[in-house]
This record gives structure tokens, C-alpha cells and sequence, in this order.
């Protein structure tokens, strides 16, 4: 989470997830004449409605079930949809000497095309997807092809270390320090990289944080430089070093062999300091990723839920943050449901999502504060995307808009499908949306909420629309290092919301629906590894011998 808001507040993408396509086709149409066709295949990623190729596969010779060696590599990232378009050509035998990079492919044979998004290929039990193979204008053709998605293995490597540290300096004057340790990656040119950092352990000069783990694509290499920093947690984000150290993860190993304890230096290492840094643990292990789960059966279940307040404006107005434009513009909501459920519709099987709404005064009773948009029907779930935008739009002139704003009633909703569903299994993570455009005025019972609801497979996606004052909200994310606590002072288990304000973001290199997305898959790990619940094996079908049995004697 710190690496990817370092690079994104520089400009620059976050972390990706490497993976090697390998392709294979079958029942290809034959168009030489004295021979088989000799096919390759072409690449292509689908950006703004252009055509951009990544790889070309070797050319296989009179065959019309060709399985390709050559491998594309390309970095899946969950929160955007990534389309593929795939492009199989019969090479002319007077181009089999050419380097397939120099292939003009207008000159060649076109053998069908096929089209899918990478979320589809990876969420597949085995991460393989078979396509049939269409023309240039849609109509199906002879032939289909098999994409195949693996991860890198070093992608799964990782260390879990618990640190502790004595004598620290303290930073205030009436109580002791809050302190919090952060992990960067130093590059070539002596720039940290953030790539981890602990809790906050409050008013303690001897703290001990909870295990932390750091991936082989975070650390790189074992004698690559890391630098531990220590800091004094400020609420304003002007948190004060109380020491730092240079190390290695080899070197780390050996402080927790050791037992012995690391001085921290002063700025720019100027002076020694005393207070010390020990390793309590040490543990390397292969980690299951985020597509071990998603491609073994696990899903993401997306629910919604929009805010029907007064302070949107009269539906009917331009100047609404509800009003539907006869154009077809989308408003801000719209914006927020469709970028969001597009996303996500690919990791739920049935794509039937809950969908409510809140502060509004129902047609024949008073104001409600969790409703059921799908009013045809009176169930909370709709199909698709589509039956969101459908449902919201009926929505908005079948209720009056009224207020104040509660969070709370919709977040216990959505705990509650979230916890009926973990008692009968473990392989379905909820994600409720909330698209909000005031302030709420539960902020509490809405606290206490998240709380209870930091225990269950369930994420919260909070978007602001409008110009309204959202500094209260970001009191609910827990990104700048403190969790939210209860009323009874109940401290969340984990950080489960993630709040972003459309304005903000808007016009920028990273979208609103990336911005939204980008902690979801780390959470849902979080949840799943400190429960100890593991991806499902894959399941094979029993594949006859590759040999007959020998006789018996």
C-alpha cells in the first residue's frame, strides 16, 4: 500500500502481478493448397479503443494444431479491465526465412480472430480459456484457440518478520511516543521506495508491532538495501524519525539468529542512537497469491448501495448530482456503478448484486435508510450492471428524496450477507460500494459498524460525489496508520474501507475506479492468510495413460 501510493503520487503505476500467456489452437482452417497452413499468433491489448501488440508467437510449420512455445509476458493489475484481442495468420512459405517481428501481416492469411478480457483467463480453475475463432466482422469461423495464464514463481516468495524495539528516543513532551516502523527499497540512485510499514503502537518506547511480510517483488534480492525507518505518529501525516538503519533481508536473517539488537542512527546517519531494533521472528515461505484464490473458486461479490439524501439536488434539474441527462451522459453515480461493476462483475459467478438505497422518504411511509432498489420485484438483488443502473434510475422517481445521511444501517446490512455467507464457507469476499455526496451524520454508530464488520469477508468502497466537505470521512480509512475504534474502544482488526472523492481524482493519470480498487485485493489477502484459509486445489480430470499399461505376465 505505501510503494503504491509513492508511485502514484509521482505519477507512476503500482504493482503489478507478472504474468507468461502461452497459446494454443485447434481445428485451424487449411488455406494452402498443397500443404497444411503454418500459423502464428499475434497479441494485442485493447487501450482507448486502440489496438496496441505486445507479442508474436514463432511460426509453426503445416500444422492446423499448432501449440506455441513462444510466451507473452503482460502485468495483470485487478483494478482495471484489460481486453485482449488475439489474431492467428497463415505465414506465405516464401516469409518462413523472415524474423516473425519484421511479418507484414497484410500480406499473410487471416485465420480468425478471438477476444477476451485477462480477468476472464485468470479466474478460470486451471487459468485457461478456450475462444472460438470469428472474422473480421464477428461471424464465427473454423477453428478455436486456448490462452493459458501463469504466474512467475518468484512472485510467491516471501518474509514474515516480527520486530520489536528498545529504548527509543522520545519525541513528546507530556506523554511517550506513538511509533510505527516503515520498510523502503533504496534503488540504484540512493531513492527510498516505501514498500512496508507496521501499525502504530501508541504511547510505547519499547513497542513489539505484528508480523509483517514483505514479497521477493518488494525486496527484489536477499543483499538488496532496505531501509528501516522509525517514526513518532503524527495525525497531520508530520510524523517525526526517531531513528533509521540500513540492512538487507540477508542481514536482517542473521540479526534474528543472533539475537542481538540493531542501533538506529540519527538523520543521514549523523550519530548513534540507543534505542534498538530485534527481529522476534524470521520465517521464509511461498505465499498464495491473490489469483491462487481467484482462479481456485473464490469470488468477490459486489453490492451497492446510493444515497438518496436531499442535498443531491431535485432529480429533475440539471444542476442535480442525480440527473439523468437525455444525452446519454453519465452522472457522477453512474459513473461510479459502471466503472466499479465492470470491474468486478468478472470475479461473481451469477452477477446477481444487492443494491439499496438510503435517505429517502418511500412513496406510502416515512424515510428509510436501507431499501431495496429492485422495486419490481422487492429483492435486493438485481443482474448485472445493467439491473443497477436500471433499478437507480426507476429509483429516483419513485421515492422523495430526503436525508439525514446514515451509513450505518447499509454497512449491517451488508455485514449480515457477509456473515450468513461465511458460516456456510469460506470462498466468497463481499465488496459493498457506497456512493455518498454529504457528510454523514452517524459518524459513530457508523465507526461502530466498520468495527464489527472488520471480522467478516467484507470490504467498503466509499465514493464522494460533489463539492461537499469530506474531511470527515477520511476519518473511516484508515490509511494514514491509526484503525478505527468502537465506541466501547474495540480497535478494527483490520483496515477495511477505502474512501475516495470523485473531484479529486477526476482528470488525473489513475481513475476513480482504480483508486477505489487498488487496496481491495491486499485486504481480501489479509483476511484470508490471518484466517489460515488456503486456495481450494485445483481440480484435474483423470487424463488416460500416455502409454498403455505393460502386459501382464
Amino acid at each position: 500500500e505505501a510503494l503504491d501510493h509513492f508511485l502514484q503520487g509521482h505519477g507512476l503505476r503500482g504493482l503489478y502481478t507478472p504474468l507468461e500467456l502461452s497459446f494454443s489452437a485447434s481445428k485451424l482452417r487449411d488455406m494452402d493448397a498443397l500443404s497444411k497452413s503454418d500459423p502464428m499468433l499475434v497479441v494485442y491489448t485493447k487501450m482507448d479503443g486502440r489496438l496496441e501488440e505486445i507479442g508474436r508467437t514463432e511460426v509453426i510449420l503445416n500444422s492446423l494444431e499448432p501449440l506455441w512455445i513462444t510466451k507473452t509476458m503482460i502485468n495483470y493489475q485487478f483494478e482495471i479491465v484489460q481486453p485482449l484481442v488475439f489474431r492467428i495468420y497463415d505465414i506465405d512459405t516464401k516469409y518462413h526465412n523472415t524474423p516473425v517481428k519484421m511479418l507484414n501481416l497484410a500480406q499473410q492469411d487471416f485465420l480468425g480472430e478471438a477476444f477476451c478480457n485477462l480477468s476472464e483467463i485468470v479466474t478460470k480453475f486451471n487459468h485457461s480459456l478456450s475462444l472460438n475463432l470469428r472474422n473480421g466482422s464477428g461471424h464465427a469461423l473454423q477453428g478455436t484457440m486456448t490462452v493459458h495464464a501463469e504466474e512467475t514463481a518468484s512472485s510467491r516468495m516471501a518474509v514474515e518478520m516480527t520486530f520489536h524495539c528498545l529504548n527509543l528516543d522520545n519525541k513528546d513532551t507530556f506523554s511517550k511516543s506513538d511509533p510505527f516502523l516503515r520498510v523502503s527499497r533504496l534503488s540504484e540512485s540512493a531513492v527510498a521506495i516505501p514498500i512496508c510499514k507496521t501499525e502504530v503502537i501508541n504511547n510505547n518506547l519499547n513497542p513489539v508491532w505484528r508480523p509483517i511480510t514483505l514479497t521477493s517483488q518488494q525486496y527484489s534480492s536477499r543483499d538488496d538495501p532496505l531501509l528501516v525507518e522509525c517514526f513518532d505518529f503524527d495525525a497531520s501525516g508530520n510524523h517525526e524519525l526517531m531513528g533509521a538503519l540500513q540492512t538487507t533481508i540477508a542481514q536482517l536473517e542473521n540479526l534474528y539468529k543472533s539475537k542481538a539488537g540493531a542501533n538506529f542512527y540519527s538523520k543521514k546517519g549523523q550519530k548513534k542512537l540507543k534505542g534498538q531494533l530485534f527481529l522476534d521472528t524470521f520465517q521464509e515461505k511461498v505465499q498464495h497469491t491473490f489469483l491462487d484464490y481467484i482462479s481456485s473458486g473464490f469470488e468477490l461479490n459486489f453490492m451497492v448501495a446510493v444515497d438518496f439524501t436531499a442535498s443531491n439536488g431535485d432529480p429533475r434539474t440539471p444542476q442535480s448530482l442525480h440527473y439523468i441527462d437525455p444525452s446519454g451522459r453519465l452522472n457522477s453515480y453512474q459513473q461510479a456503478i459502471l466503472g466499479v461493476s465492470e470491474v468486478l462483475q468478472f470475479y461473481d459467478k451469477d452477477r446477481r448484486f444487492p443494491a439499496w438505497g438510503f435517505g429517502a422518504k418511500m412513496p406510502q411511509g416515512p424515510v428509510s435508510h436501507c431499501f431495496n432498489l429492485n422495486a419490481i420485484t422487492n429483492d435486493c438483488e438485481v443482474v448485472g450492471f445493467e439491473g443497477i443502473m436500471s433499478a437507480y434510475s426507476s429509483t429516483l422517481y419513485s421515492v422523495s428524496l430526503s436525508g439525514p445521511t446514515l451509513f450505518g444501517p447499509v454497512i449491517n446490512k451488508a455485514a449480515e450477507i457477509a456473515s450468513h455467507s461465511a458460516q456456510y464457507g469460506n470462498n466468497r469476499y463481499f465488496v459493498l460500494l457506497i456512493i455518498t455526496d454529504g457528510v454523514i451524520t452517524d459518524e459513530q454508530e457508523t465507526k461502530d459498524s466498520i468495527v464489527r464488520a472488520s471480522d467478516l469477508p467484507l470490504s467498503i468502497l466509499i465514493v464522494g460525489v460533489g463539492n461537499a466537505d469530506f474531511t470527515q470521512m477520511r476519518t473511516l480509512d484508515a490509511d494514514l496508520g491509526k484503525r478505527l475504534q468502537s465506541s466501547t474502544g474495540r480497535v478494527a482488526t483490520r483496515d477495511i474501507v477505502q474512501f475516495v472523492p470523485m473531484r479529486e481524482v477526476q482528470g488525473g493519470q489513475v481513475t476513480v475506479v482504480q483508486s477505489l480498487l487498488e487496496e481491495l485485493p491486499g485486504q481480501f489477502l489479509e483476511y484470508m492468510r490471518t484466517r489460515g484459509i488456503k486456495p481450494q486445489p485445483p481440480q484435474h480430470a483423470s487424463a488416460p495413460p500416455a502409454y498403455p499399461p505393460p502386459p501382464q505376465l
